[in-house]
């Protein structure tokens, strides 16, 4: 079969991989946050309960990620986006429908399991299957087209919220993933050959075994866990701030919707161009190159927020974030699949997401433990900014892999 379409497929499979991203939306701290509050008071959860089920939630569900890798890969994407999605659906669906604490940690473990973990593993192969050669270019679409897919849905679910309750919100959204499984079968397909057009620029590789590297050869490579530590890095920090946000700003003095709303549009305002300009120099730069600079920018975000007093510094110092947000993900969706091949994608971006979310649920905890025991959270922030410089000077020196499996620019 010899596709005849005027444009490259892959193109169809951003779109598609944005959306299934968007749809791991109940599945993230991001989404959760929207119904914690009458989710607690309905069940009468108090705060440290709920947030010990949500730790666990988020550790269990971990789980299914690595077994879900590894069927991408024998399976492919495109039935496993309409699997994941319809499973997903009905774990929200059933969390809507949770009465007591118990009911509701097996809901939620599941829901973050197939969401925040499997669902986003899949997002990611559905573009890196695809794409070598403009890897960086078709992250930097992707991950424009998510930060706008991240953007509307608050405003959908808060007044349904509000007027009907969590319940019935989350219920549209279980029945929402019905229809994107439908959506995934229809427009996704799981590689280029399966619609009779080559790869995405073929590449030589001749220096590794057919089909790229396992996952057991990229985990023994220096450049694997250079690479992890850095993108994990910015996923435990943020996971801090976001869930944390209101008490950080607290802390300093700023109150009122019009911080949040100062934050979030300097987060946008900045990280959406950072993906675009990310995308781009991803033909042109190394990758890892690109993930040393957006390093040094969290870093630099780390650094400034002890100093935030007032909207103008809180501003700034959110734009530090989007910015190093919008570099590190690009190269972080980018760099596995340029770096070790599409054959065993599925695993190996497994294997990432697992120290991602991992890194997801400690950094809240982190951060508590410091404000605890130091009767402040500047160690948390300065502490951290080291840990960056040192991961984004170890991201510049770093072998790509020991046994490169591109030619030009990686």
């Amino acid at each position: 079969m010899t596709d005849r379409r005027p444009f490259y497929y892959g193109w169809v499979n951003v779109i598609a991989a944005a959306a299934a991203m968007t749809a791991t939306l109940p599945g993230r701290t991001y989404g959760l946050g929207l119904i914690k509050e009458p989710l607690r008071a309905d069940l009468r959860l108090d705060d440290l309960r709920f947030s010990v089920i949500n730790a666990l939630a988020i550790v269990l569900g971990a789980a299914v990620v690595l077994p879900v890798g590894r069927l991408i890969d024998r399976l492919g994407t495109r039935i496993m986006v309409t699997a994941v999605s319809l499973i997903l659906g009905s774990s929200v669906l059933a969390m809507s429908r949770a009465t007591d604490e118990t009911s509701l940690a097996i809901t939620l473990t599941l829901v973050r399991g197939f969401g925040q973990g499997a669902l986003s593993v899949v997002a990611i192969a559905l573009v890196g299957k695809w794409f070598r050669q403009r890897i960086g270019q078709a992250m930097g679409v992707f991950t424009v087209l998510l930060g706008v897919g991240f953007v509307f849905p608050p405003f959908i679910l808060k007044p349904i919220i509000e007027a009907d309750g969590w319940r019935v919100a989350w219920a549209g959204v279980g029945y929402a993933l019905f229809a994107f499984a439908l959506l995934g079968w229809l427009i996704a397909r799981s590689t280029p050959e399966a619609v009779g057009v080559p790869p995405d620029a073929p590449v030589e590789e001749a220096a590794v075994p057919a089909g790229g590297m396992t996952l057991l050869e990229a985990l023994r490579t220096p450049a694997f866990w250079v690479y992890t530590a850095a993108g994990t890095l910015l996923n435990l920090v943020f996971s801090a701030v976001t869930l944390d946000n209101e008490q950080l700003l607290n802390e300093r003095g700023l109150t009122g919707g019009q911080v949040d709303q100062t934050i979030l549009a300097a987060l946008f305002v900045s990280g959406l161009p950072a993906n675009l300009v990310a995308g781009w120099l991803g033909r042109r730069v190394a990758l890892k190159k690109l993930l040393a600079v957006g390093s040094v920018c969290l870093a630099a975000s780390l650094v400034a927020f002890p100093f935030v007093r007032s909207l103008p510094t809180a501003a700034a110092y959110a734009s530090l974030l989007g910015v190093s947000g919008g570099v590190i993900t690009v190269v972080y969706f980018a760099i596995y699949g340029h770096t070790y091949g599409r054959t065993h994608l599925g695993a190996i971006q497994a294997a990432v997401q697992v120290y991602s979310v991992l890194a997801s649920a400690v950094g809240p905890v982190v951060l508590s433990y410091c404000r605890e025991y130091t009767g402040g959270t500047d160690p948390y922030f300065f502490g951290f900014a080291a840990v960056a410089v040192v991961l984004a000077v170890l991201c510049w020196v770093v072998p790509p892999s020991t046994r490169p499996i591109a030619s030009g620019v990686i």
